[in-house]
């Protein structure tokens, strides 16, 4: 059995138990317009998909904001405050560890969130992206305590609630190889794709957590874009599945309801 094969058998899985497979999609690293940010958004819409858009506040500006403002479906996340790794040499990169005074660091992010809800107005909602996905327990405890929405990094969540009241939705499926810089390949997204919807339809997993798929326009090849396309067709097709905006991503699973697709 293909791989792609392998996912269109797990999402008839679900429509025979009469499950709906919810994703969501987050891209990361944006800063500035580009041609590929230009691209993705092309891919977006053609689709007529939501996108969660995870901007890097320090860089950002009015440019990217003034693209960004006619697109409806789209929602923009905290991506840290400037993608900047403070871990010494040797340690994994990390912008929210504990290699800072947790104040210093919630300082940058309250400055980075106050700066998005400026430029994005209602576009943006409150939901860290931590660089590198990687945050210190310390960084999440004081995010939730600052009244953030939601958490995403990256892996299938073990708590529905990161801290508090702030939801976590990850993202399972990176299409990098960030040792190549390249294209990871469809069969090992695809394999990663299909475990997770397993794990979630039999209850191994939590069900109420979207599979994400996590993208970054700056760093795509044209293998990359063509999986990402067929990807969001093979899925958005299937009458078990919907892609849902991060509005839902972030307050748990919509009502029933009889239609597939997307849902903001």
């Amino acid at each position: 059995m293909s791989s792609w094969a392998a996912l269109r058998t797990e999402l008839d899985r679900w429509a025979d138990a009469g499950l709906r497979a919810d994703f969501w999609w987050r891209d990361d690293d944006a800063v500035e317009p580009s041609p590929a940010l230009d691209r993705l958004l092309a891919l977006r819409s053609s689709r007529d998909l939501p996108l969660a858009l995870a901007v890097i506040p320090a860089p950002a500006g009015r440019a990217l904001a003034g693209r960004l403002r006619a697109e409806t479906g789209l929602k923009v996340l905290q991506h840290g405050y400037a993608h900047h790794n403070h871990a010494p040499d040797g340690d994994k990169t990390i912008e929210l560890g504990s290699h800072r005074p947790v104040a210093k660091v919630m300082a940058e992010l309250r400055v980075g969130r106050r700066k998005l809800e400026e430029l994005f107005g209602r576009q943006f909602i409150a939901v860290m992206v931590p660089p590198w996905n990687r945050i210190d327990d310390t960084v999440i405890a004081a995010l939730a305590r600052a009244d953030y929405r939601g958490l995403s990094v990256f892996g299938a969540r073990a708590h529905r609630f990161a801290a508090g009241r702030m939801l976590q939705s990850n993202v399972h499926l990176d299409v990098m190889n960030w040792t190549t810089r390249r294209f990871l390949g469809a069969r090992p997204i695809l394999k990663r794709a299909v475990l997770h919807l397993h794990l979630r339809r039999s209850g191994e997993a939590d069900r109420r957590e979207p599979t994400g798929l996590m993208t970054h326009h700056l760093a795509h090849d044209r293998a990359g874009w063509d999986f990402i396309a067929r990807f969001l067709d093979e899925t958005g097709g299937h009458p078990a599945a919907r892609w849902v905006g991060s509005g839902i991503a972030f307050r748990g699973p919509a009502k029933a309801d009889p239609g597939h697709g997307r849902a903001a």
